[in-house]
C-alpha cells in the first residue's frame, strides 16, 4: 500500500503581503485546509485519485474566494465563462471543457466528459447544452456574477486592460487565482485537475492552458501528475504539464528539476505562474517563479500545510 499525496493551489502571481491583514489572511488559509483535509481523508479511506482531485477541485469552485465557479472573473461582456480538465494518470483518460457559462461544477462536467462521452474536449455553448442534457448541477449567471467581479471588471475595462486575477491593482485580496489538485492514492495511481475563470475582460470565448490537456493538466502514473496556475497564453506556448513529464520521461530528470525548467521557459518567455505535481515514487513539488502562489499539501509526514509566499 503506497502512502498518500495531495496537494491543492488557488493561484500563483503578484501577492502583496502589505495587502492582507491576519484576519483576512486566516480566511483563505482555513479554506485551503479544509479542502486538502478533505481530500486527505478520501485518500485515506481508500477513494481514488481521479475522485479525490475532483472532489477538491469542486470544493475550491464552490468557495466564492478563487476563480472558479462561483468566483470567476468576468470577461469583457460581463459574463463567466469557465473552463476545467482533469485526467487520470491510470490509462491516460481525460475530460476538458472550455468557455462554459452554466455548470456549477466545471470540473464535474470535465469528468462526466471523460467518463461518459467518446470525447475529451467540449466547448462553448453546445458544451452547456451537453451539461443541460446530461443532469449536471447548472447555476444562472446571477450565482457566478459578484460585486467583487463587476467592480475588477470595471477597473480592467477602464485601464484597458486583461488581467490576470492575482494583479494586485486589480484583485480583491480574498480573491484567489486558478484552481487545481494533484493526488496519489494508496494503489499508487495519480490524478490530476484544474478549474478557472480566466482573466477579467478578456475576449469572450478565450481559452487559456487550464482545459488544454498538457498545457494546464496532465496524469501519467509512470511519471507524474501536474497542475499549472498562471499566464495561460505562455504555458500554452510550452505545453507546460507535458514538458515535465517528458523531461521525466525522456530524459530521466527529477521532479523538481524538471519543474524548475519548465518554468524558467515560461520565465523566458516573459510569463510567470506555478504548479503543483506529484510524482509516482511520491514526491510532492509545488513551485512557482511569482511572488507567491496559494497551496496547500499533505507529503510524507502526513501533516496538512498551507502556504503562501516563499516561507
Amino acid at each position: 500500500m503506497n502512502p498518500i499525496r495531495l496537494a491543492i493551489h488557488g493561484g500563483a502571481g503578484v501577492i502583496d503581503r502589505a495587502h492582507f491583514s491576519s484576519e483576512r489572511e486566516a480566511v483563505y488559509r482555513a479554506e485551503l485546509l479544509r479542502v486538502v483535509r478533505l481530500g486527505a481523508e478520501m485518500l485515506n479511506a481508500g477513494e481514488s485519485a481521479v475522485d479525490v482531485v475532483e472532489a477538491t477541485v469542486m470544493a475550491l469552485e464552490d468557495c466564492e474566494h478563487f476563480n472558479a465557479g462561483r468566483g470567476s472573473v468576468l470577461n469583457a461582456q460581463g459574463v463567466a465563462e469557465m473552463d476545467a480538465s482533469i485526467m487520470d494518470g491510470r490509462d491516460r483518460a481525460a475530460g476538458a471543457v472550455a468557455a462554459v457559462c452554466t455548470p456549477r461544477n466545471p470540473v464535474a462536467l470535465a469528468r462526466f466528459v471523460m467518463d461518459q462521452s467518446e470525447h475529451v474536449f467540449l466547448a462553448g455553448p453546445n458544451a452547456d447544452s451537453f451539461a443541460a442534457a446530461h443532469g449536471i448541477a447548472l447555476q444562472t449567471q446571477d450565482y457566478f456574477v459578484l460585486p467583487v467581479r463587476l467592480a475588477q471588471l470595471e477597473l480592467a475595462r477602464a485601464a484597458g486592460r486583461i488581467s490576470l486575477d492575482h494583479d494586485e491593482k486589480y484583485a480583491d485580496p480574498l480573491k484567489m487565482g486558478t484552481v487545481g489538485a494533484v493526488a496519489r492514492d494508496r494503489a499508487g495511481h495519480l490524478a490530476a485537475a484544474t478549474s478557472t475563470g480566466g482573466m477579467t475582460n478578456k475576449i469572450p470565448g478565450r481559452v487559456g492552458d487550464t482545459p488544454v490537456i498538457g498545457a494546464g493538466t496532465w496524469a501519467d502514473d509512470q511519471t507524474v501528475a501536474v497542475s499549472a496556475t498562471g499566464h495561460g497564453e505562455f504555458f500554452l506556448r510550452t505545453a507546460l504539464a507535458h514538458d515535465l513529464h517528458a523531461r521525466i520521461a525522456y530524459a530521466g530528470a527529477a521532479t523538481a528539476d524538471a519543474a524548475r525548467e519548465v518554468l524558467a521557459q515560461v520565465a523566458r518567455m516573459g510569463g510567470s505562474g506555478g504548479l503543483i505535481a506529484v510524482d509516482k515514487a511520491g514526491e510532492l513539488v509545488l513551485e512557482f517563479n511569482s511572488p507567491g502562489m496559494y497551496r496547500a499539501w499533505v507529503g510524507a509526514d502526513a501533516v496538512a500545510k498551507v502556504a503562501i509566499y516563499r516561507e
